[in-house]
């Protein structure tokens, strides 16, 4: 039963349970978790890296994360669809806030968004992170691999990220949001061999050895297919999902900086999320949303409901496991 009060965020006093608040008033966090710097021994930790310096198009993702939070307001304290149930009765997950960023050096952002990450990596089960540009998803990749070793990425996406990464005579890296996937190659992050990217319809110079599901494949497909072959090259295990909203076609999410039409509407990869239930998710985030472009938070929500499919598909493994 939920709560009766208010401002679940800041009053709550478990970091389980469904909170109280009307979809319209109340404190602001991810689906109202309780806000907290403490982190440790939860299930997950959802933050947010409002970052997007490193775009080449339209700006404004910094501002995702924020809109995020506002969006999943709206799921309300039944059962989540289509989960069956409380999805935070016995799976713990608390709003860690935003990563503080210094806007006047935005070169030193990576490494602040990967140390921070490596930290709260090593209280927590699992990272959700909010972006942000999608650059940010290298350096969470650095974290992530600190912890759990090279990775198969899952990379939801209308852009293969694969643009050259250029090196400084110091040995730095310039990382944007159209070479993290390549630089994360390089660097030895993921597997190219086990990695997937799904929705892809522009072109770049190289894949990098990442299989490939084009946009025009994807709607030829069903979305047991899709998950299936996403299961068939992942092998399911060691998974770091990363969903760029512009996945979606603009018809579903108008709100981002670099907006390719032909893509999937938002219940299909939804259906495709849901069918990855089994597979071995250690991270994920959900970046790109620039919501000065959005109308009537259509993009927000659709980027709110995969963060929350995310935590459903745990919750519902941690409920599995203790079923026996």
């Amino acid at each position: 039963m939920a709560e009766s009060g208010i401002d679940h965020a800041f009053t709550a006093t478990e970091i389980t349970g469904a909170a109280g608040d009307p979809t319209y008033a109340g404190a602001l966090s991810f689906m109202r978790r309780r806000f907290t710097k403490d982190v440790a021994g939860t299930d997950a930790t959802v933050w947010g890296v409002p970052f997007d310096s490193a775009v080449s198009n339209r700006s404004g993702a910094r501002f995702g994360p924020q809109a995020i939070r506002r969006a999943s307001a709206i799921f309300d304290n039944d059962p989540q669809y289509p989960f069956h149930t409380d999805l935070f009765e016995a799976f713990s997950v608390v709003d860690y806030g935003d990563c503080r960023l210094d806007y006047r050096l935005p070169e030193a952002a990576h490494e602040t968004i990967r140390a921070d990450a490596e930290a709260l990596l090593a209280k927590t089960g699992f990272l959700l992170t909010l972006g942000g540009d999608h650059s940010i998803a290298f350096p969470l990749l650095q974290a992530h691999h600190a912890r759990h070793g090279r990775m198969s990425l899952v990379q939801f996406d209308a852009h293969q990220d694969t643009w050259p990464v250029a090196r400084g005579a110091d040995g730095s890296v310039r990382v944007d949001h159209g070479s993290f996937t390549k630089a994360a190659v390089e660097a030895g992050l993921i597997d190219p061999a086990t990695s997937i990217q799904v929705g892809i319809r522009t072109h770049a110079p190289e894949d990098c050895g990442i299989a490939i599901l084009h946009g025009y494949e994807v709607e030829e497909m069903s979305a047991v297919d899709i998950a299936k072959r996403i299961y068939e090259r992942t092998h399911g295990t060691n998974v770091y999902l990363s969903f760029d909203i512009d996945c979606l076609d603009p018809a579903f999410a108008p709100g981002t900086g670099t907006p390719v039409a032909g893509g999937p509407s938002s219940a299909k990869m939804l259906a495709v999320l849901r069918h990855l239930k089994n597979a071995e998710i250690v991270g994920a985030d959900v970046v790109e949303v620039a919501p000065a472009y959005d109308h009537a938070d259509v993009t927000a929500i659709a980027a709110s409901s995969v963060a929350m499919y995310v935590l459903g598909i745990l919750s519902e493994k941690k409920s599995r496991r203790a079923a026996g």
